[in-house]
């Protein structure tokens, strides 16, 4: 099983098809979401409440972020590993981003790290690209720029949004050294435009992007949540884990023999 390459995603552009991006923050997950044939597997800061129970993403810590995204390269075979740069991981000075960005690099194995911001951060991108580490550029209207206005959403661009600007973050980014954008809460139609500007892999907007990048907590139906009933396009497996982890609870304390057999054939503990 060879592994996705930045090369391979070019190729996928140039022919059309699409790229599909989900997001893992453990090694079990990794493994099953290799398997199923994700081609890139990004440790989103994400993590930070679907993994680790903080109240939002910008909670993440950067020994947080390597821990996870460190498992999630343990089991992705053919997968592309992107480690997900946390809030004031980059922002103070670019010395700082390449030294961050590296960890991501030596001591959690990914392939790349991803960074989100527009053309502003142009110059920090360029500088980790220029230290050797692989850059995945993320805008829009994103989880570090929308703290504090309880947007979850990204479904579409703003009103008030200038797309001729959302042009520009995107070939700055580009001309930065990212090779692949991930544009959130932008529409259909601009995603088409900012397409058809650049050169490399766009993910996210709407069909006329190169692929799309899930979320699992949401897009599997992960969360507690799902299992009272709210809906998810791919789930819910939080319902199915309550339902099995139900059965098992109820099997032991009536002392079935079906519960001391399956816990005998688990392994580890």
């Amino acid at each position: 099983m060879a592994k996705m390459t930045i090369p391979d995603f070019m190729q996928i552009r140039r022919e059309g098809r699409k790229i599909a991006c989900m997001t893992a923050y453990d090694y079990n997950t990794a493994q099953i979401l290799d398997r199923a044939g994700a081609d890139m597997l990004l440790v989103g800061d994400s993590g930070a409440r679907y993994l680790l129970g903080h109240s939002d993403n910008n909670h993440a810590t950067m020994d947080e972020m390597i821990i996870m995204t460190r498992s999630v390269a343990r089991g992705a075979e053919r997968a592309f590993v992107i480690g997900d740069m946390p809030f004031m991981s980059y922002q103070v000075n670019i010395e700082e981003a390449v030294r961050n960005a590296g960890r991501f690099i030596k001591e959690a194995g990914a392939d790349a790290v991803k960074l989100e911001g527009g053309a502003n951060f142009a110059p920090t991108i360029a500088a980790i690209v220029q230290a050797g580490i692989p850059v995945q550029g993320h805008f829009g209207q994103t989880p570090m720029t929308t703290m504090g206005m309880g947007l979850h959403g990204y479904d579409q661009t703003p009103a008030d949004a200038d797309v001729d600007a959302l042009i520009r973050d995107a070939q700055a980014l580009e001309a930065a050294g990212c090779f692949s954008l991930i544009l959130t809460r932008i529409s259909p139609a601009d995603t088409a435009k900012i397409n058809q500007k650049v050169n490399i892999p766009t993910l996210g907007g709407g069909p006329s992007s190169n692929g799309q990048a899930g979320v699992i907590g949401g897009l599997l139906g992960m969360g507690p949540e799902y299992i009272d009933g709210s809906r998810s396009r791919y789930g819910p497996v939080a319902k199915v884990l309550y339902e099995a982890a139900s059965a098992y609870v109820a099997d032991v304390r009536a002392a079935r023999a079906e519960a001391s057999e399956a816990a005998a054939r688990s392994v580890g503990g």
